[in-house]
């Protein structure tokens, strides 16, 4: 289903540019707004002078202009988005939500800026080399996944910048999590997969670790649970526990690796976790390795049956190196 666009509703000016408030914003005003290019534009209205702060962190994004401009008023500023290709029009709607949404109750100019540029940060590894489409559902549970699983390592296992380090997903290992002796693959179930869990490699299931190990996560699309997170959500509640600047920057990269960014798209479906399930890889796991197929043969996938390997089931704190 195809999202209102508020530049459709904005006529091109002759000079200069043609604005519509955001409504629903009781804190700094935003506008839409078109200028004599017919080029969509965001424009946030700061009162005082705020040039020191503007190139001390500004932020270059690829095919989006950042500028700090002078304002109709005496003393006022305006912070002014420009888009520079219409094709890109409908990731700069998402980043211009996600940015309306942080800035919605900011009523000092000088924190609206340092958020609005904080959140333009978010976006520039994403925008200099994403990969232009919606991550597929199969892909949302994928990744949502992986971020619980994050989430959980810095909250019980390791530094917040070890634990980013260690999520390996984004950057094509063969299994999502390496840290220490250990490597972890992780699979999100949706509830329709009861009894199988799908390997799409031979080299899933093999690894250099010492340890290797199978997570399985069940994840029920029940928006009204109190532990449900969208894709959007999970991402923010990373971002907002994470208090090192160097794993929130290595976060924003990996996730833009994976062709992520905060649209609107993924505020649903809102996952709970259920049914975390820990399993042991070692000798007698029923599996196809890259070591073992014959010659000539490649590309594996294949479906394990749960039950058949129910024997190799561990606690979840083994997995994570725990007693």
């Amino acid at each position: 289903m195809s999202r209102s666009v508020p530049w459709d509703s904005i006529p091109t000016p002759a000079a200069d540019f043609t604005v519509m408030r955001v409504s629903g914003a009781s804190g700094v005003p935003i506008y839409w707004g078109r200028d004599m290019g017919a080029q969509c534009l965001l424009i946030v209205e700061l009162q005082g002078n705020h040039t020191v702060q503007f190139r001390r962190d500004t932020v270059t994004l690829h095919g989006i202009g950042v500028d700090l401009r002078i304002g109709d008023k005496d003393g006022a500023q305006r912070l002014v988005l420009t888009l520079a290709r219409h094709i890109d029009r409908d990731l700069f709607l998402g980043l211009c939500e996600t940015l309306i949404g942080s800035l919605k109750d900011v009523a000092d100019s000088a924190e609206a800026l340092s958020v609005a540029l904080a959140h333009l940060k978010r976006w520039k590894t994403f925008l200099a080399g994403r990969n232009a489409r919606l991550l597929s559902p199969e892909e949302v549970r994928g990744l949502f996944g992986e971020l619980h699983v994050l989430r959980k390592l810095y909250q019980d296992r390791l530094t917040q910048t070890a634990a980013i380090d260690a999520w390996c997903g984004p950057d094509k290992s063969h299994q999502d999590f390496i840290f220490g002796d250990r490597a972890i693959e992780v699979k999100s179930l949706s509830g329709r997969e009861r009894s199988t869990v799908r390997i799409s490699s031979e080299d899933q299931l093999e690894s250099l670790s010492d340890e290797l190990f199978l997570l399985t996560l069940r994840l029920i699309d029940r928006p009204d649970a109190e532990q449900a997170f969208s894709l959007n959500s999970a991402v923010a509640l990373i971002t907002e526990e994470l208090t090192d600047s160097e794993a929130i920057e290595q976060l924003m990269s990996k996730l833009a690796d994976v062709g992520y960014a905060p649209l609107a798209e993924y505020d649903s479906p809102c996952f709970a976790v259920r049914d975390v399930q820990g399993y042991r890889v070692h000798d007698d796991f029923p599996r196809l390795i890259r070591s073992e197929l014959p010659t000539g043969v490649v590309k594996v996938a294949y479906d394990i049956k749960l039950e058949a390997i129910a024997q190799h089931q561990c606690d979840e704190a083994v997995v994570f190196g725990g007693d």
